[in-house]
């Protein structure tokens, strides 16, 4: 029965909200079908929360399941999976929000087809297939451009024309191959193999449009994966839109998230490169600019300065000194020669007074037999015997006609008046 309601007597929200559970509880469990949108899996709760959607109209509505639920299904759930969900609904009463209990899962349809999806790429992501160590770049300006596509396709023209009209000189190789069906994996393989194994093509494109999980499924069969993992030529994948995401563009080098996009990735612009190249000149015209002034500064600067101005000042400057060392050394060359002169005429003059021929021009003899043995002693001749007289300039024979002899002195003093008699009787 409606209530009864005024503005002057309302009832409370609590009141509203339990009429509410109320009428949800004797609601009875239900199965419901949607799309998983979200899926929540705490690490510590034994529950799990998930958000389902009407494909067909923006309605979604939230499901609590239990861990165990989700665990035993045969694939994992992923965002995505179309599921089929036996539940109970139920209103939380402190929130007043809507959401269903479930107590059995199931996944259909297209679901259990992503399902399978995410298990194969999850085995081959544990091989090491979508490595990024594995990605190649791209080459900057490709000589040719392979496309793998469907023949007279949207994706082909889009491919083309945006390349096209980035670089007007851009050459393609196109290889054409059915893009959906039982037969499309095996015949982007072969396209893919033509492809690589030609030495101009440095670049793959492999291009599809928009579609359905099962239109897109060929893209992530396992053996095209692997093929492309065994291309030795960069592969860029270009599936469908935005929101698809085939293996394809896991194992790719490089995911263009639609084939107007590859297009923009796989070639330069030629007016950006244009406009790069017109200021990298200029940059470089300013460079060389700046470089040569400042050389032309400093050569300026060293131009300047008194000796380069005229190279004779500071040769000058040094000549004077030259000049003045010059006569210092001669000055101080003649003392030298002046002194080692007197120290010369000095050393002549001691040699000469200790020399005996020296003494012999003072007027002394010396004595000889005619042997060469000198008289030293009267006792050592004779009277009658014949002895040579060496006098300063010569010789004299002679004869002893009779020996005399003079006693020795015997105190220096004696000696002295001795020496003066014998000067005395030489005079």
């Amino acid at each position: 029965m409606p209530l009864s309601t005024t503005p002057e007597s309302p009832i409370p929200v609590r009141q509203v909200v339990g009429m509410i559970t109320g009428w949800v509880d004797r609601l009875g469990s239900v199965w419901v079908e949607g799309q998983v949108v979200q899926l929540n899996r705490p690490a510590n709760s034994n529950t799990n929360f998930l958000t389902l959607r009407d494909k067909l109209a923006d309605v979604s509505v939230q499901l609590t399941c239990p861990r165990a639920v989700v665990d035993s299904l045969p694939t994992p759930l992923v965002n995505g999976a179309q599921v089929v969900a036996h539940a109970k609904p139920s209103v939380y009463p402190n929130r007043g929000s809507l959401s269903l209990q479930v107590r059995e899962l199931r996944l259909v349809g297209e679901g259990e087809l992503l399902a399978r999806l995410e298990r194969r790429r999850q085995l081959l992501a544990a091989e090491g297939l979508f490595s990024p160590d594995l990605k190649r770049p791209l080459p900057f300006l490709p000589r040719r451009i392979g496309l793998v596509t469907g023949k007279d396709s949207a994706a082909e023209k889009d491919v083309l024309e945006n390349a096209r009209r980035r670089w007007p000189g851009v050459a393609f190789e196109i290889r054409y191959a059915a893009m959906q069906g039982v037969n499309a994996a095996a015949q982007v393989i072969d396209a893919l193999g033509a492809l690589d194994r030609d030495a101009e093509v440095d670049v793959i494109v492999i291009a599809r449009g928009g579609g359905s999980v099962e239109d897109l499924l060929p893209f992530s069969d396992e053996a095209l994966i692997r093929a492309v993992h065994a291309a030795t030529t960069p592969v860029v994948s270009a599936i469908g839109h935005e929101p698809d995401s085939p293996i394809l563009d896991l194992v790719a080098d490089l995911r263009a998230s639609t084939p107007t996009d590859a297009a923009k990735l796989i070639v330069p612009d030629v007016a950006e490169e244009t406009q790069r190249v017109v200021a990298l000149r200029e940059r470089s015209r300013r460079t060389v600019g700046h470089l040569l002034g400042r050389e032309q500064q400093q050569l300026d600067a060293l131009r300047s300065r008194p000796s380069m101005a005229d190279p004779r000042n500071d040769l000058l400057g040094r000549s004077e000194e030259i000049d003045a060392l010059s006569r210092r050394g001669r000055r101080v060359l003649g003392h030298v020669l002046d002194r080692a002169g007197d120290d010369l005429g000095h050393s002549l003059a001691r040699v000469r007074a200790l020399s005996p021929l020296a003494t012999l021009r003072r007027g002394y003899a010396v004595l000889s037999d005619a042997d060469g043995a000198v008289f030293s002693s009267v006792t050592d001749i004779d009277a009658g015997s014949a002895v040579t007289i060496r006098v300063a300039d010569g010789r004299i024979n002679a004869s002893v006609t009779r020996v005399e002899s003079i006693p020795l002195p015997t105190t220096p003093e004696d000696s002295t008046i001795e020496d003066s008699t014998i000067e005395e009787q030489d005079e």
